[in-house]
């Protein structure tokens, strides 16, 4: 109460006096202007500014009159060391910044600490997507834009709007907390579908490795996966169409700017895809209800003014597709026929107002309050079923200043959410909602010295409340009355980054991070148990790594080993009903360690024109064991202890190749993986484990700009045409051709 009557009784206060404007222009190493490039401002105490450079590579930026602050340049393909200065008194025109050509940009990151950061002081694993990136490489869904990162494995039960998991370094696909802009958009318990979320104007995508439950509480267990959409800069409109193979058509619409204070971004899509339709699948048989149709849109307005904002953001999507069932690997001779009635419907709305206001010259504030809503329907030959997922949450947060190099975070977040379905029942059969409220009280302090060590420690307590669930008389998976029950969880995180070497051309950065996670239970978790006390999943995490910078700055080399160990795992108990005497319970555990590498090469090339190529590589490697029940010296059937995970494969790679000579550009991409056990695909588990194939996939592509404002482009995706299958018995659809028409007006 008090920290809250804190941020009332400021908002009253005055603002600090800002100086005159801090202007300058921002070049390539040919002296030629970056557009585009965004120039950021960072001081201890303060929150981040940032601009865009307009056409001629010029930018402003204001600061307050004191201060001692840090000038840093995010351009795609270059890097420049930062520029110190002090809060001007008058205006100050810092000239000409030259930046030189590097293999990992800078950048600002939101998902890393409780405020943003530059990307190279995070001492997380912490992997960035551009717009640019995504743009180039024609890429418009999430799980398509992950699928390169090391530590992500993809798993997708088809083609276009299947569903799709993400399994983070071994953890389980609902392990992963997932964010556009300031909303949580993971289901009650941690599930999220990444198959349907749009990347049209998206500015970034944020991906953090490792458990992040002391930042962001409950389903943090694995990683932060974070969609940044664009916002402000130089106004623009553009919009987009596309048709391509498996009579697949694409719509879109995007503008984004900013007038005086003033700042907003909107985009629209429509997607729609036959899939396999009226294609034979392996038992011969015509494939129907593979469609998928998906339509989205989403508004975001601001205001800006000094250290002062404003921000609301609305966001709605709704997609539908069929589900033909597995018709791709049988491996037991199970049911071959094409499901022709189940189709699945989704409405998902999101909505945000976030508000930050300073407090004194070295402290700000932050309110905040979200929605987030999914609603599903689903029909099949048993009978129409929903389900639905609700969520509120309401945050404060104050940074400040302690010493000149130690700047801290605090704050209260609360969460009300509920969950129900068809099946999640009542004593009178009716539906009943399980209702989860949570208070997490969260900590952070960040210490760096003379920009070349940084040291992030925080700590969370989470007051998990779950209310009274009444019984229900299910004959064959009776409830009793579940009373209402609290979990109090404390999270700790720690991180260090060290440039053992600083510079741009040869650096050397040491790392290394701990932490630990939580998911508590889902819906289908709490309403089929007879566990009053059903506690949160639990994850521990360490990890170590090295960033070296070498051929001048050209090329970059990362290495990371990380050690996971999952606990208090919830599965049904079963045939060992020794193990415990509830029917579900907290008594699983398993691990999961590896190596992540990463090359990454850029070189400009300068013939009758500057043409700027990128070559990147990755490879993962994950050991995943599944580990003994608590008290017991076996695992949970069917899985034996030391069985891999499911759809965790032990070797995974990823190579790309982008060109960009201006007015055209090229990519060649892809990956492949090593082969991964699963589930029989009709039957789940009761029809055994069995090995998913390994396999390779690589996409190519080009862009034509045969205007300022128009842009033709065209890409082959499965490009030599490859049949596998991310999921086993859910074929990956084969070689797909598209082109489209890209247009674009701004200033």
């Amino acid at each position: 109460m008090k920290l809250l009557c804190t941020f009332v009784l400021c908002i009253f206060l005055p603002l600090p006096v800002f100086a005159a404007p801090l202007t300058g222009r921002v070049l390539d190493p040919a002296d030629r202007p970056v557009p585009g490039a965004r120039v950021f401002v960072t001081g201890v105490g303060q929150p981040l500014r940032s601009a865009v450079t307009n056409d001629r590579g010029e930018f402003t930026v204001d600061l307050p009159d004191t201060g001692r602050f840090e000038l840093r340049v995010a351009a795609e393909g270059f890097r420049a060391l930062p520029l110190a200065l002090d809060g001007p008194g008058t205006a100050r025109d810092m000239g000409a910044i030259r930046l030189q050509l590097s293999a990992i940009s800078e950048s600002i990151v939101v998902s890393a600490a409780q405020v943003e950061i530059p990307l190279s002081q995070a001492s997380a694993s912490t992997t960035v997507i551009t717009g640019a990136d995504l743009q180039m490489r024609q890429i418009h869904s999430l799980a398509d834009a992950l699928r390169n990162v090391p530590g992500l494995s993809v798993s997708a039960t088809g083609g276009t709007g299947a569903v799709t998991g993400v399994f983070p370094r071994g953890g389980e696909s609902n392990y992963t907390l997932v964010f556009v802009d300031d909303v949580p958009v993971n289901a009650f318990g941690g599930d999220f579908d990444f198959g349907h979320l749009s990347t049209e104007n998206v500015e970034r995508i944020e991906i953090v490795r490792g458990p992040q439950s002391a930042l962001f509480g409950s389903n943090a267990v694995g990683a932060v996966v974070r969609v940044v959409t664009r916002r402000g800069g130089p106004p623009v409109v553009s919009g987009s169409a596309e048709v391509g193979g498996y009579d697949t058509t694409r719509v879109t619409g995007a503008t984004s700017g900013s007038s005086g204070a003033f700042e907003w971004g909107a985009s629209a899509e429509r997607l729609a895809s036959d899939g396999y339709n009226g294609r034979r699948s392996a038992a011969g048989l015509t494939v129907q209800n593979d469609d998928y149709r998906r339509a989205s849109g989403s508004v975001a307005v601001g205001w800006r003014q000094g250290r002062a904002g404003v921000q609301a953001r609305v966001r709605h999507a709704t997609d539908e597709r069929g589900f033909p069932g597995p018709f791709g690997t049988n491996p037991i001779g199970a049911y071959t026929g094409i499901d022709t009635d189940s189709r699945g419907t989704n409405d998902r709305t999101l909505a945000s107002v976030s508000g930050t206001f300073p407090v004194s010259r070295t402290a700000r504030g932050l309110v905040q309050t979200a929605f987030n809503r999914i609603d599903s329907d689903f029909a099949s030959g048993f009978g129409p079923s929903e389900s639905n997922s609700h969520r509120w949450l309401g945050r404060a947060q104050l940074d400040f200043t302690l010493t000149s190099s130690l700047e801290a975070s605090t704050g209260v977040e609360l969460q009300r959410e509920r969950t129900g379905s068809t099946f999640i029942t009542g004593a009178g059969g009716q539906q009943v909602q399980v209702r989860r409220r949570t208070a997490g009280y969260f900590a952070e302090a960040r210490w760096n010295a003379a920009q070349r060590l940084f040291a992030t420690a925080g700590i969370r307590v989470d007051d998990i409340h779950r209310e009274r669930l009444e019984e229900t008389p299910d004959p064959f998976s009776p409830r009793p009355v579940l009373d209402s029950d609290s979990v109090v969880s404390l999270n700790p995180r720690g991180g260090i980054a060290w440039f053992v070497r600083p510079g741009i051309s040869t650096y050397t950065k040491l790392r290394a991070a701990a932490g630990t996670g939580i998911r508590p239970p889902d819906g289908f978790d709490l309403a089929f148990t007879d566990n009053p006390s059903l506690k949160p999943e639990r994850s521990a995490s360490a990890e170590a790594g090295l960033e070296q910078a070498f051929a001048n700055g050209h090329a970059t080399f990362e290495a990371v080993g990380f050690y996971n160990r999952y606990d208090d795992l919830i599965v049904a108990v079963g045939s060992f009903r020794e193990a415990s005497r509830y029917r579900t319970d907290n008594i699983a555990n398993a691990r999961a360690r590896g190596l992540e590498l990463g090359l990454t090469g850029r070189r400009r090339i300068d013939a009758n024109r500057a043409m700027d190529v990128q070559a990147r590589v990755t490879y993962t490697l994950l050991d995943s064991d599944v580990l003994s029940l608590d008290n017991r010296a076996d695992a949970p059937p069917p899985f034996t202890v030391g069985e891999p995970l499911l759809r965790r494969p032990r070797h995974q790679f990823s190579a790309d190749v982008l060109a960009d000579a201006g007015s055209l550009s090229a990519f060649f991409s892809g990956g492949g993986r090593s082969r991964a056990l699963d589930v029989e695909p009709s039957f789940g588990t009761f029809g055994g484990l069995h090995y998913a194939d390994g396999f390779n996939n690589w996409n190519a592509g080009a862009a034509w700009r045969i205007r300022r404002q128009a842009e033709v482009f065209g890409r082959v995706e499965n490009l030599f045409d490859r049949e596998y299958e991310e999921a086993l018995g859910f074929p990956a659809l084969g070689r797909r051709a598209t082109i489209g028409l890209r247009i674009a007006a701004g200033r």
